[in-house]
């Protein structure tokens, strides 16, 4: 081989490739222009490299194969034989900065064919007993819906979103249909029969389809984005309304039906649905997983989850699944949920659907569950070390009866699923922890969540604000907030102080399960159902001013709580706020319980009066930046964000970097973007860290801009 000289590239994150080139040479020693213009385009789409397999012929140097390289894929240098040194050289030189497998061999490719053993394998998953395939960015299926013909039509209309459609199907016989936007709701799908089907019939319709790159209730993830970093992750969320995005669906909370499905995914890695598993079988580096889900649900209640998973079994009918360097302490911090499911089947009737599991998803998951059924989804930040956010699981159970069983017929009645669920959530809590807890958990929900989300974020007067809303032509994540949720809780905790009894209130809560189970409902429907069983209470249900509660914005009428734990934290966040010297003691802090410590950060948010002076002392004696609790932390952080003290920025930007539950980063964003001196970090951190977020998260986020 001929002298050489060495030239650099810069990858942009701190490594540096060092390519050599030979001083006398052919086409083959030098590197082109070209060769650097293809390598930055690759550096400004990295995260796309990240496990593709890619050949790359005539390598010469072999700079953009050790690009790729570099970014996580995995490269086959091939060059004349002759010009092999040359590469070998450069990949021996730069090896210990890739991040994928390379490897370099003479191939003439004009002659040689390409390897066969480089081909693609293909996670191969089965819809409704239908092939289908997934690969990094797309979900293709052949999907067969089963329905019956509530009045004469010739035709069928369901919801679709980027779904490429190569066929429809109806007894072999090809359908015409029509695809039509439908603004912020995606698009309508309307498939020709070609004649009228009777009142009764039976059509099974036969759609073959390839999700687009960008269905937003997908998420793919490699290994490296993982938390173990050993096998790439795929997970879905589909509520509100994105199943459309990966199935042709009606795509509402008013139509529920049961599925099946098989799904084949590589050796190794593990399928669960919202579903009940039905057995798995290997076949060669394959393994195929069956599905059945038999009680009816909506399309938002789909659900599926690929990767390297562990199982912790928690009771016969629980367990709990993650990758498996947080199996323990998942383990660990979800113990209690069969104990929980015990008391709620108390308070709201049978556990009707077999399984109860859980899935500690990565960090991006964008909620802090998901109430899946038959398998919760979970955020990592649960994982306390302590069990003191476990509120959350509470809550997901509950919807297997308030949300799941008995679902909102529509996205305008929200609350119906998580009104009734939190109130519900609360009810298990007092009878696991005492009345006590249970108001102060309310007045907190009302105080510190519902009166600064009406006031500070959308106004008194917003359409947002209103239990029942308007939604005509929005996109119901834009309206998602803890509106629904805390003045849902508020109203039902309301009506239960009037009626004064709350046992016969409990016996309603459960009767009302019991007659929507299996069905969807509008809120008349429950109201109506309200007066029927208190038929002798006419008179109190009357003095309910239900315009006010329903159908008007802003802050309801707070209802009369228990402020004793309430009290003891207003009592100490009005030590930090006064102009006396603040407390030096951190007992009366810790000796408090979770909720507490942070209804004392938030009570002190609230009070308009702290000083910044004292944000260092108030960090230092309860050791706020320290904390595991990511509560906690976040009540922290909004506090140093809210009066824009210096030193909180860094620990923001990574805790929004680092957490995509939206309950965090959506509120520290958008104080990150209206801080004059943060907006900018922020924005550039946002922007370069769209590709590892979830899409739901990135584009509410986007909207804050």
């Amino acid at each position: 081989m001929s002298e050489d000289f060495t030239r650099e590239v810069e990858l942009g994150d701190g490594r540096t490739l060092t390519i050599h080139q030979e001083l006398i040479s052919d086409v083959g020693g030098v590197i082109w222009d070209s060769a650097l213009v293809a390598a930055h385009l690759f550096l400004k789409n990295r995260e796309y490299w990240m496990d593709k397999k890619v050949v790359e012929l005539g390598a010469g140097t072999g700079v953009c194969g050790l690009v790729l390289g570099a970014l996580g894929a995995e490269v086959l240098l091939t060059d004349l034989p002759e010009r092999l040194p040359l590469l070998e050289k450069n990949l021996s030189e730069n090896q210990h900065l890739l991040k994928g497998k390379v490897h370099a061999k003479s191939l003439d490719w004009l002659k040689d064919p390409i390897p066969e053993s480089f081909s693609m394998k293909k996670c191969r998953p089965r819809a409704i007993h239908q092939p289908a395939r997934i690969t990094k960015k797309l979900w293709s299926s052949i999907t067969n819906l089963i329905g019956t013909a509530e009045k004469n039509t010739s035709k069928l209309v369901l919801d679709s979103n980027g779904l490429a459609i190569s066929s429809i199907k109806w007894n072999d016989k090809e359908l015409k249909y029509t695809i039509e936007s439908n603004g912020p709701l995606g698009q309508k799908l309307e498939i020709d029969f070609g004649s009228v089907q009777n009142v009764g019939s039976l059509p099974v319709v036969t759609i073959a389809y390839t999700t687009g790159e960008n269905a937003a209730a997908l998420q793919f993830l490699t290994g490296e984005q993982t938390t173990d970093k050993k096998a790439p992750y795929l997970f879905s969320q589909c509520q509100a309304i994105h199943a459309r995005t990966i199935v042709p669906s009606m795509d509402t909370p008013s139509v529920k039906s049961t599925y099946s499905a098989k799904v084949s995914v590589p050796k190794g890695l593990t399928c669960l649905m919202s579903a009940i598993g039905d057995g798995n079988t290997e076949s060669g580096d394959v393994t195929e997983y069956k599905f059945n889900q038999p009680v009816a649900v909506p399309a938002y209640l789909l659900a599926i989850v690929v990767g390297h998973l562990e199982q912790r079994v928690i009771s016969e009918r629980c367990a709990v699944w993650s990758e498996p360097s947080v199996a323990e302490a998942a383990a660990y911090e979800f113990a209690e949920t069969e104990k929980i499911l015990k008391v709620a089947e108390d308070v709201a009737g049978p556990y009707v659907w077999g399984r109860y599991d859980l899935v500690v998803l990565p960090a991006t998951f964008p909620f802090g569950g998901m109430e899946n059924p038959c398998l919760t989804f979970v955020t990592p930040t649960l994982l306390a070390g302590d069990r003191s956010l476990v509120n959350v699981i509470a809550h997901e159970i509950s919807h297997s009866w308030t949300g799941n069983l008995v679902t909102n017929c529509s996205w305008e009645h929200f609350w119906l699923n998580e009104g009734f669920t939190v109130f519900l959530e609360r009810k298990i809590h007092g009878r696991m922890y005492g009345e006590q807890e249970r108001q102060f958990e309310s007045e907190c929900g009302f105080q510190d969540t519902l009166v600064p989300t009406v006031e500070k974020v959308f106004g008194r007067n917003h359409e947002f604000t209103k239990l029942v809303q308007n939604l005509k032509g929005v996109d119901p994540d834009d309206a998602f907030s803890c509106v629904p949720y805390e003045k849902g809780s508020a109203l039902l905790f309301t009506i239960e102080q009037l009626i004064g009894d709350n046992e016969r209130f409990e016996k309603f809560l459960k009767t009302y399960i019991s007659k929507f189970a299996h069905k969807s409902v509008y809120t008349d429907q429950w109201k109506e159902n309200l007066y029927e069983f208190f038929s002798d209470k006419k008179a109190v249900l009357d003095s309910i001013d239900w315009n006010l509660w329903l159908n008007r914005p802003g802050v309801p009428p707070k209802p009369k709580y228990d402020s004793t734990l309430m009290t003891a934290c207003k009592q100490l966040a009005s030590q930090w706020t006064s102009s006396e010297a603040p407390p030096t003691d951190s007992a009366p802090f810790i000796k408090m319980g979770n909720s507490q410590r942070c209804a004392v950060i938030d009570a002190i948010r609230a009070s308009g009066g702290f000083s910044e002076a004292k944000m260092p002392q108030l960090t230092t004696t309860y050791q706020l930046d320290q904390a595991k609790n990511c509560e906690l932390k976040f009540s922290w952080l909004m506090l140093g964000l809210e009066i824009q003290w210096q030193p909180i920025l860094e620990p923001s930007l990574a805790f929004a970097l680092a957490i995509g539950r939206m309950k965090y980063c959506k509120p520290i964003y958008r104080a990150l973007f209206a801080w004059p001196q943060a907006r900018d970090r922020a924005i550039a951190q946002f922007k370069a860290n769209i590709p590892n977020m979830h899409p739901i998260t990135a584009s509410v986020i986007q909207k804050l801009l």
